[in-house]
């Protein structure tokens, strides 16, 4: 059974934002997990991943960006996002501890635009036990010349990409393979046959909470082999 939801607002230096942390019994890790570029924390992908996470032992705390959470299509700029993210990585250790689990693995984890941010904030030095990239977005669609991958070889921690090999933000696949490559054994790629940006598969019609629920069983099972304590 999928663990109770309690919704909170965390401060982002003055900006309140809305979260929603759930706790399932012997949680094992948490993972917070932000949403991608057009959609907030309540879009059923990303209540489906979360919650098929819960079923799996693992906390969750989903949150919305200031822009999100203020009503404007156009994504924060990184200093807002990144600030946003260390903000709720505090909450997530916050909530563990109150659990009594102050030594609990943190994971960041998001969505495209989410998931950047995630990489750029522990880059940037936020702590993290891992990161979960979900179709990460390397680059603009038709833009391959243009990547976003500066950062992400001098990250330590465990990686796991989940992509769709049809995702339009890494194509060709070669180019995000090479750069999983060049990041080291810390990181893992693994390609979604036929799935594209926000992983349909062609000819499968499925409703988006089950298409992010499927994603999760992949992402407890990394998590579960890379965290201690």
């Amino acid at each position: 059974m999928t663990a109770d939801e309690q919704t909170l607002t965390i401060d982002v230096d003055g900006v309140p934002v809305s979260a929603v942390y759930a706790r399932p019994p012997a949680a094992s890790a948490t993972i917070a997990v932000a949403h991608g570029a057009g959609a907030g924390m309540e879009h059923p992908f990303m209540t489906g991943f979360t919650r098929a996470l819960n079923d799996a032992g693992i906390a969750t705390l989903r949150f919305n960006f200031p822009y999100r959470e203020a009503g404007r299509r156009f994504p924060d700029r990184p200093p807002v996002a990144i600030a946003t993210w260390r903000a709720v990585m505090d909450a997530a250790a916050a909530r563990a501890a109150d659990a009594g689990r102050a030594d609990e693995p943190i994971w960041a984890a998001g969505k495209s635009f989410g998931g950047r941010m995630a990489s750029m904030a522990v880059a940037d030095g936020m702590p993290a036990a891992g990161l979960v990239l979900l179709g990460y977005p390397l680059h603009a669609p038709g833009k391959p010349e243009k990547p976003r991958d500066e950062h992400l070889p001098g990250i330590s921690v465990p990686m796991l990409f989940l992509q769709g090999r049809t995702d339009p933000f890494a194509n060709p696949n070669e180019q995000l393979d090479d750069v999983v490559h060049r990041i080291g054994s810390n990181a893992t790629l693994e390609w979604i046959d036929d799935a594209n940006h926000s992983f349909e598969v062609k000819g499968r019609k499925r409703p988006a909470a089950e298409i992010g629920a499927a994603l999760a069983a992949p992402v407890a099972e990394f998590v579960r082999a890379h965290s201690a304590g």
